[in-house]
């Protein structure tokens, strides 16, 4: 499947990250706002088929086709800037800075919330033939998952806006998993299979994403759920970006950073007096040669 090597896919990831922060202003929210429309859309597909089945694993087996659709077609999306962009700052690609990151950032999160409240809109006006009958089984299944993912948070403190926080963080470790993944195969068939495995995994999961979000909460007001607006921010989405953003960046793109952008000198073998051979890191070499010189003459 034309398999693309760690080593070069932290080059991939990295040019990822500078195209995007120095994208322009149109181009940026063009694609993220039909990054979340994609991704919402799907989400709804998912719920649909969750509460038609009653079996909420293939509606995370389904999902996926949104991520797939969307980052094949080069949209974005606020979580898979989270983990890109920063890279580029490290790697001090020209052009690059703090502020540019926070530009691209404030711009994919306008945009990825236009798409997702429109998506969010649209989706209630068909859940109740243009607000005129009770929102059909499907809309009265979103409107208790923005019931249950912020008052159900708010009964328990701060044991819930940890939890909250450590759900969205895990959410964004398996879907930069899925961001990266897309890079990691040259071939179409590659892409889709790597992306689908960590997204269906984190749907399933129950894990917190902050552009699914942005459809299912506004769209639970829409219909009547039982959460103000401010249950919604506070309880849900302002824990769940930053969790998002400490998930992908910490776990994904400084790990793969790390190990492959900057990987440390090998281990260099070492033949002591008697004809052994050791491994040693590089910065010990004299200590480690000292200490078999004195070890043989002992």
């Amino acid at each position: 499947m034309s398999y693309v090597k760690p080593a070069e896919l932290i080059t991939a990831m990295i040019d990822a990250g500078e195209s995007k922060i120095l994208m322009s202003t149109r181009d940026t929210l063009i694609r993220a706002f039909m990054g979340g429309a994609t991704l919402t859309i799907a989400a709804a597909f998912a719920v649909t088929v969750s509460t038609n089945t009653g079996q909420p694993l293939i509606g995370a087996l389904l999902f996926p086709v949104g991520f797939v659709l969307l980052y094949l077609l080069g949209y974005d999306l606020l979580t898979g800037v989270f983990t890109l962009a920063p890279l580029a700052l490290f790697d001090r690609r020209p052009g690059v800075t703090l502020g540019g990151i926070g530009r691209n950032w404030g711009l994919v999160f306008l945009g990825n919330f236009g798409g997702a409240f429109t998506v969010a809109v649209l989706m209630a006006i068909y859940f109740t033939y243009g607000f005129t009958t009770e929102p059909s089984a499907v809309g009265q299944a979103i409107s208790e998952i923005g019931h249950g993912r912020t008052v159900g948070y708010a009964e328990h403190g701060f044991g819930g806006m940890l939890t909250l926080f450590i759900r969205a963080m895990l959410c964004n470790w398996m879907v930069s998993m899925g961001v990266v993944a897309a890079m990691i195969s040259t071939s179409v068939t590659g892409k889709i299979i790597a992306m689908w495995l960590p997204i269906m995994l984190f749907f399933y999961m129950g894990f917190e994403h902050s552009i699914v979000n942005m459809f299912l909460f506004p769209a639970g007001l829409l219909l009547g759920a039982d959460f103000t607006l401010m249950d919604y921010l506070i309880w849900n989405e302002i824990p769940t970006v930053l969790g998002n953003l400490v998930g992908g960046l910490t776990f994904v793109g400084l790990m793969i950073y790390a190990t492959h952008g900057r990987t440390a000198p090998k281990r260099v073998v070492l033949t002591r007096p008697n004809g052994k051979s050791f491994a040693a890191s590089p910065t010990r070499v004299p200590e480690a040669l000292a200490a078999s010189q004195g070890e043989h003459r002992d």
